[in-house]
């Protein structure tokens, strides 16, 4: 109840930014996160709906939400072919760091502030997407899972609503599983666990109970079961996304590559 509360009161417009990530529309949400931050210049959650939106933008720029992609483990676990958009990687990271210090502040006022943990994990995750798919830095990667972890499991002990936390601990568990074994070593020595289906089942969560995040973490779900030989459960979760954001480029597409994929098998 903590974490749906916790919603209500951040209010509507931040998920209005976030709907319009979804549809590609992000310097429409980066007006609206920067407006957010106008209002509320003491809340993480403008900035860090302004960092989303880069890396959103640049998710798009190298089809890194693709069947494509998901279905490269080249690319799904070495990161994009290239190089990402210097100007836009330093946009997010000062949004990150924005965020950060405004969450701090709260967290050092008091260390359960749901905002500021929320806020946190996003980042944390968001991060380590940044160092592991674009710019290549695998132990920072790893770094900020092990962050993003730890901090998602203290949002949701005093916010057990707070879906979007599973994000974070989904992705992580699902791309470290899908390591080859003697990586999985390696990171898991590094403190960090990997494990597919736990990673779906925590994706899964993100899909029903988040907020912010439902509609990613429903398209990484989506893809990870397209992966898994899942492809009718997958093409499931398209059809709601393609219903909740009929207007929605990528989920349009990445609907029709699924029906291809999965027809083609049979």
């Amino acid at each position: 109840m903590i974490g749906f509360g916790l919603v209500a009161v951040l209010g509507a417009s931040l998920q209005g930014g976030f709907d319009s990530l979804y549809l590609l529309r992000f310097a429409e949400a980066r007006e609206v996160f920067a407006q957010y931050e106008r209002e509320h210049p003491e809340s993480p959650m403008g900035p860090v709906g302004e960092a989303a939106s880069y890396l959103f933008e640049e998710f798009e720029k190298d089809g890194v939400l693709t069947t494509e992609y998901f279905l490269d483990d080249d690319r799904l676990l070495g990161g994009i072919k290239g190089k990402p958009d210097a100007g836009r990687m330093a946009a997010f990271h000062r949004a990150i760091g924005r965020t950060r210090g405004l969450a701090v502040q709260r967290l050092r006022k008091n260390p359960n502030d749901a905002e500021g943990l929320l806020a946190m994990t996003m980042s944390a995750g968001m991060e380590a997407d940044a160092a592991g798919i674009f710019e290549k830095k695998q132990v920072e990667a790893l770094r900020r899972i092990r962050e993003a972890d730890e901090l998602a499991k203290r949002l949701l002990a005093v916010a057990p609503g707070q879906g979007d936390a599973y994000v974070a601990l989904g992705a992580a568990s699902y791309i470290v599983g899908s390591m080859p074994l003697y990586k999985r070593i390696v990171v898991w020595v590094g403190g960090v666990n990997g494990d597919r289906q736990k990673g779906m089942a925590e994706l899964e969560m993100a899909s029903v109970l988040g907020h912010y995040l439902k509609a990613y973490a429903k398209i990484l779900l989506a893809l990870a079961c397209l992966r898994e030989g899942q492809g009718e459960r997958g093409m499931g979760l398209m059809d709601e996304l393609v219903r909740e954001y009929p207007a929605s480029p990528v989920f349009l597409r990445e609907r029709a590559k699924f029906e291809g994929v999965v027809r083609g098998k049979k």
